[in-house]
């Protein structure tokens, strides 16, 4: 028996990801979208979905940040052993890819439920192998590394190599689901496989039979910001791909200018959602004309919940992790649990940030936290817009920890950093702030759990989803949160916690967002959130259930996952 041979006794839906987040010792992620991806599969595996994953190996991960005393950011290949993890299937398949022939292995995961599920194969895609030359031997090196020309290989590599691997091992699929556009070259091999048989082809258009593929596949797109779609030149694609799909009709498939990968993965999909209500709006502005469905994101509770508040859960709301529903029942908690549990997290957090930088936090101190992709639009330096008026207000009374990592091609993400570093020193003795190197799933556990505020500030509306800002509601810690992504879905102003700025639609275009959401922060920093934390420890406390109870209680991945199940999957 081979080491899948049980799980392809029924058909199964494709789950096709770039990136997939399921721990840290396998670093095939980047962050937001490929942790959302490990939580997908997490709750397919809680749910009992026939599921199959896909993805590539990423033997050199994504990347470890390294911060020097300037705040530069250091990038060094975060390299791992897959046999460590995972086991290795014999099966081999090979795609063309400028006209030389590529051998691609498949390394396999098993997500197992820790809450009495089912077991959930992932298969990592590797084209390592001595039959190749040296440069497709790193095809799937680097997750998102090199240039445009190593990107659309990775992509042909997960797409078609993906398909016809799944194929070779067995598996029977009823839908597949592209994560993002960077699987959409899957729909080019289900193109060729439901071929129509004609004698007489007196129009090419005809033996692509594009209603079958369509009724096979689901696309998600994350991103409203342009840069975040796929887009290569089709000289590029002449080049790669040769003869394998007739560059006209593709054309009409991915765009006459530049091969768009969401394009393409939209007009061949019965499918579409964006991952939030506003995203799903966003989305059909950019693409004009598309039925964009709406599927708001979540996270996989029993993940992102920390230690102690797990224990809490379990001895009050027994089933909560494979119900998140029972959150709404969070009344039943005792305030003095609720509030021990979550300083156990906290100092836990503290302990930790003490114990890699100089910052000397306590566990006293409302402890802001921010921790999201170091890149302009998230603008994590709102908070410093104004510095005299922070160090007004927040003097001795409040301290802040910032993570996360930046593209190493973006620079201003990089100066973001830095600039963060300079805060930290301009502010010594007044407040306290910290930036904890090399993000990762464990710091963000400590993270969302341990601080007293969750603080996201993007510039709407650029923000898809935001997951970070669900994983704290599940610890009982409220988000203070620019009105974008989920948390206009989520919020109610002074019970689940808090926005910074106007609503969307009081926005007009030639409106200076920086002041006004700077402005708002501090106002209702200084005056509510603040008085608040050090003067009524029972209202606060009540907020933390109300975030547990009216968010955590919906914004989690198994709630998404019933959602695509009875919208995309089996209609």
């Amino acid at each position: 028996m081979t080491i899948l041979e049980k799980f392809i006794t029924e058909p199964k839906i494709a789950y096709f990801s770039m990136e997939i987040g399921l721990r840290d010792e396998i670093p095939t992620y980047s962050g937001g979208l490929g942790v959302l991806a490990g939580d997908t599969v997490k709750s397919a595996a809680d749910l009992c979905l026939p599921f199959v994953a896909v993805t590539l190996i990423s033997r050199k991960g994504y990347f470890l940040q390294e911060i020097d005393a300037q705040g530069h950011q250091i990038e060094r290949p975060a390299e791992w052993d897959p046999s460590s993890l995972l086991k290795k299937s014999t099966e081999k398949v090979t795609v063309k890819i400028e006209g030389r022939t590529v051998f691609i292995q498949a390394w396999v995961y098993f997500v197992e439920s820790p809450r009495g599920g089912s077991r959930v194969p992932v298969i990592y895609l590797d084209t390592d192998l001595p039959e190749n030359n040296s440069e497709d031997r790193t095809l799937t090196d680097q997750l998102y590394g090199g240039g445009e020309s190593y990107r659309i290989k990775q992509e042909m590599v997960l797409g078609i190599g993906g398909v016809r691997m799944l194929r070779k091992l067995g598996f029977q699929v009823k839908k597949f689901h592209m994560n993002e556009g960077h699987a959409a070259f899957l729909t080019l091999e289900l193109l060729h496989e439901h071929k129509k048989d004609i004698e007489s082809v007196w129009d090419e258009d005809h033996i692509w039979d594009t209603e079958a593929v369509k009724d096979l596949c689901v696309f998600t797109t994350h991103t409203p910001v342009e840069a975040g779609h796929d887009k290569f030149s089709y000289d590029l694609y002449d080049k790669v791909f040769n003869d394998y799909f007739p560059k006209n009709i593709l054309k009409k498939l991915a765009g006459e200018k530049a091969l768009n990968m969401t394009l393409l993965g939209f007009n061949l999909s019965k499918y579409v959602n964006g991952v939030a209500k506003k995203h799903g709006q966003v989305s059909k502005s950019m693409f004009p004309g598309y039925q964009i469905n709406a599927i708001t994101n979540g996270v996989h509770s029993y993940t992102w919940t920390c230690d102690s508040m797990k224990k809490i859960y379990d001895k009050y709301l027994p089933g909560w992790a494979n119900e998140p529903e029972i959150f709404v029942r969070i009344g039943a908690i005792p305030d003095e649990e609720i509030w021990g549990a979550h300083m156990e997290a906290k100092k836990i957090l503290i302990d930790y940030v003490n114990s890699v930088s100089d910052a000397a936090m306590d566990c006293d101190t409302l402890t802001i936290g921010f921790a999201r992709r170091a890149t302009a639009y998230k603008r994590a330096d709102l908070l410093f817009s104004d510095l005299k008026r922070l160090e007004q207000i927040g003097t001795g009374k409040i301290q802040i920890i910032y993570a996360g990592k930046a593209h190493p091609k973006d620079t201003v993400g990089k100066q973001l950093i830095e600039k963060i570093f300079s805060y930290k020193e301009l502010f010594k003795g007044k407040i306290r702030i910290a930036f904890i190197q090399n993000y990762n799933m464990a710091i963000a556990l400590k993270l969302v759990s341990g601080v007293d505020i969750w603080l996201n500030t993007p510039l709407r509306p650029l923000e898809a989803s935001g997951t970070s800002g669900m994983k704290a509601t599940h610890n009982g810690v409220m988000n203070f949160s620019v009105l974008d992504g989920w948390w206009i879905e989520g919020h109610i102003e002074g019970y689940t916690g808090w926005a910074i700025g106007p609503a969307p639609k009081e926005i007009e275009s030639d409106t200076n967002m920086n002041q006004i959401d700077s402005n708002d922060l501090y106002n209702k920093l200084e005056l509510t959130i603040i008085p608040l934390y050090y003067n009524d420890r029972k209202m606060w406390i009540r907020m933390m259930q109300n975030a547990i109870g009216k968010n955590a209680y919906y914004f989690n991945s198994h709630r998404m996952m019933r959602r695509y199940v009875t919208e995309a999957y089996i209609r």
